[in-house]
């Protein structure tokens, strides 16, 4: 069985050597935001992948030089007045995540210009992550007005550390590629015209590397992250319990508006 292109709308694939896939985000005019359909895929490709027997290694990117600008505002609204899509989606976020960590071949990801929304989960959560120097890093949930959920619980405290995810992610604060690096919440920096070349040259050294070796380590390593899973399942479920209420509406109406939020002054608890 191998990744069948026309079971995805949003998602492009490309097969530059023997053993690698190429998943491309691709939403032309929208720097790739991750669309209806685009947050659907990328919540069961990594099923597909882990059954295609021809990928060794998976290299995770955007196209035209941006990796992803978050989700589409239009998915956002539906998320906020629909159940049905409320639950739907949750369900996507959760497969999303837990399909990145036990698909079982090693994952590469290539972020450059800006990383946002379920593009940064996906690849935050890839086994190897090289970002651009000036690529911009924004986990944008608490701007939005819902908790940062998805990946944000479950890998952010074990690569930065508790203190610097904490500030990070409850101040909504944008990180460049470089301190990205520093911090160790991405694993290679890069300059901006470098970031596919250099992503290129890790799979290489993947694909000529002992396939069961490397499986079996990352199998391993990210048994730290099952053990999250708890905290990443409570998170995700207060995530999308915030899309019902009214700090959510704010922070969409400021996005569509295009100015800063005006949140209630106190939590209702």
């Amino acid at each position: 069985m191998t990744v069948d292109p026309k079971n995805y709308k949003y998602l492009k694939f490309n097969r530059p050597k023997e053993g690698l896939l190429e998943v491309v985000l691709s939403a032309p005019g929208k720097l790739n935001a991750v669309t209806v359909d685009g947050h659907a895929e990328l919540g069961r490709v990594w099923a597909d992948i882990d059954r295609d027997e021809s990928v060794q290694v998976v290299l995770l990117r955007g196209e035209g030089g941006t990796y992803s600008a978050g989700g589409d505002l239009k998915l956002v609204e539906q998320i906020a007045q629909s159940w049905e899509t409320r639950m739907r989606v949750w369900k996507e976020a959760s497969d999303l995540v837990y399909g990145v960590i036990n698909c079982s071949k090693p994952t590469v990801c290539a972020m450059e210009g800006v990383s946002v929304g379920a593009g940064l989960a996906a690849g935050l959560l890839c086994d190897i992550t090289i970002a651009g120097r000036n690529t911009r890093i924004i986990d944008g949930h608490t701007r939005l007005g819902v908790a940062a959920g998805d990946h944000a619980a479950i890998i952010w405290p074990l690569l930065c550390g508790m203190a610097k995810a904490k500030y990070y992610l409850m101040l909504c604060e944008t990180l460049k590629g470089e301190e990205a690096e520093r911090l160790g919440l991405v694993s290679l920096v890069a300059d901006d015209d470098k970031v596919i070349d250099t992503a290129y040259q890790v799979c290489d050294k993947l694909l000529g590397g002992a396939q069961t070796a490397i499986r079996f380590t990352k199998h391993s390593l990210n048994n730290w992250l099952r053990m999250a899973g708890p905290t990443f399942d409570a998170s995700l479920a207060l995530e999308f319990l915030g899309f019902g209420g009214p700090e959510m509406k704010e922070g969409h109406l400021s996005h569509v508006e295009k100015r800063k939020p005006k949140f209630p002054p106190k939590a209702p608890y």
